[in-house]
């Protein structure tokens, strides 16, 4: 027995680093896929964890209020001074409001929400979930008969997809009246003026896009942060790489959502 073993570690030390590389990544996506399957599942059987979502909606909003409202007025007022000197040159500036809305609606708005809250919330949670790994919380709440998985995961995760998209709207609306506020002091433009032009640029296909993708930002930011901290590994060091880890790759694969997304509205945007 003892002779198999050690043919079985030298066979596996022996294979190409890049072999063994290839089966951890497939390993890992199997497991992503299980723990996302599981979520579905868990989701939709009973019991119902109705109080502890309410109470995650407000951690998140409330934990991320602040940062966003500053962010996204400072957002607005940066971009539309940034686009002046453009339109400017062609002696456009009348269309500065149609541009700032179009940039802010489209893209600025989600995605700027998007990497906050995956830097603000998403550490939160993967930190959180990291620590009661560690101090043996989530084994202790399986031993007293309550679900750790439905209660810390779907509750989460359900918050952040509901929460982002709210708090997207919010920071387009912070936005839009940081850009006003410059817009009047430089262009003299009525508030009324303002408002028609804004809204003369934007579509229902604008927005409704906008909240889908708040919605996929918000659940990816909320299932990397619990899948990152409900599987970290021991340790007070595990606790610090769950929350990095969940910042890095929630914010990278928002980038990647939001080019995925950009390619089928523009899609739907030219049939």
């Amino acid at each position: 027995m003892q002779s198999d073993t050690t043919k079985t570690t030298e066979n596996e030390a022996s294979r190409p680093v890049v072999s063994r590389r290839m089966d951890k990544l497939f390993i890992d996506l199997a497991d992503v896929l299980a723990f996302v399957v599981r979520f579905f599942r868990e989701m939709l059987l009973p019991p119902y964890e109705f109080r502890e979502i309410i109470r995650q909606c407000y951690e998140v909003g409330y934990r991320s209020l602040l940062l966003i409202s500053t962010t996204g007025f400072i957002t607005g007022i940066v971009f539309t001074n940034q686009s002046r000197p453009s339109l400017s040159e062609f002696g456009a500036t009348s269309w500065l409001p149609s541009l700032i809305a179009i940039a802010i609606v489209r893209a600025l708005g989600p995605l700027v929400t998007a990497l906050i809250a995956a830097g603000k919330v998403g550490s939160s949670i993967g930190a959180e979930l990291g620590s009661m790994n560690v101090t043996e919380q989530i084994d202790a709440m399986e031993v007293s008969g309550t679900d750790p998985f439905k209660f810390l995961v779907v509750s989460r995760v359900l918050a952040t997809s509901f929460t982002i998209p709210i708090l997207t709207m919010y920071t387009i609306f912070v936005a839009l009246i940081g850009a006003y506020i410059n817009v009047n002091q430089n262009e003299q433009t009525s508030f009324t003026s303002y408002i028609q032009e804004v809204f003369g640029a934007i579509t229902y296909l604008d927005i409704f896009a906008s909240v889908l993708k708040s919605i996929v930002f918000g659940f990816t930011i909320g299932m990397v942060g619990c899948y990152k901290g409900y599987h970290s590994s021991k340790g007070t060091e595990g606790v610090g790489k769950a929350a990095n880890a969940a910042v890095v790759t929630s914010m990278f694969l928002v980038f990647i959502e939001e080019l995925i997304s950009l390619q089928i509205v523009a899609a739907i945007r030219g049939s």
